[in-house]
């Protein structure tokens, strides 16, 4: 969900895993064909998927949401629990922190992009209370060459 260029989505292909990318943006999907033209990509909306009830296994969500809202972020999460299989999974990752809003400059580079970090506690609520079992949970350090926020990874198992 959210493939951006399709870095991730390349990876888990190369693990040998059948996967798709989906992204809102028409350009990164454009990239993503460009760069991986074996592999599927789709223009598609994570609030409004175009995949049928119960019908993948897993999905990874990889700094996906941190563009969206916090009011919003159960509707992608309910949406997600829709297309996943019973006991589906889905990795989630995203920015740890209080910070919800627009940013001015991001790395010296003026723009206008809207942001949502995240703690623990408000994660595990929003997975929990759109039908999936926490299964992992675990904040990590930043890496020296990102942006400098720790990261919250999360599991949750879709309940049966």
């Amino acid at each position: 969900m959210g493939c951006g260029p399709g870095h991730i989505t390349r990876y888990l292909f190369d693990k040998g895993l059948n996967v798709f990318g989906i992204d809102i943006s028409e350009r990164c999907i454009q990239i993503a064909q460009t760069e991986n033209p074996k592999m599927r990509f789709q223009v598609m909306d994570m609030a409004r998927l175009d995949i049928a009830d119960e019908s993948i296994d897993g999905i990874i969500s990889f700094y996906s949401i941190i563009h969206t809202p916090k009011r919003l972020i159960h509707i992608l999460f309910h949406e997600f629990n829709r297309v996943l299989k019973k006991s589906g999974k889905m990795l989630v990752v995203v920015k740890k922190g209080n910070m919800e809003g627009y940013l001015d400059e991001l790395e010296g580079f003026k723009t206008r992009l809207y942001f949502t970090n995240f703690t623990e506690e408000e994660l595990k609520s929003y997975l929990q209370t759109c039908g999936f079992e926490l299964i992992f949970l675990e904040t990590r350090q930043p890496y020296d060459f990102k942006i400098p926020v720790e990261r919250i990874y999360a599991i949750g198992k879709k309940h049966t």
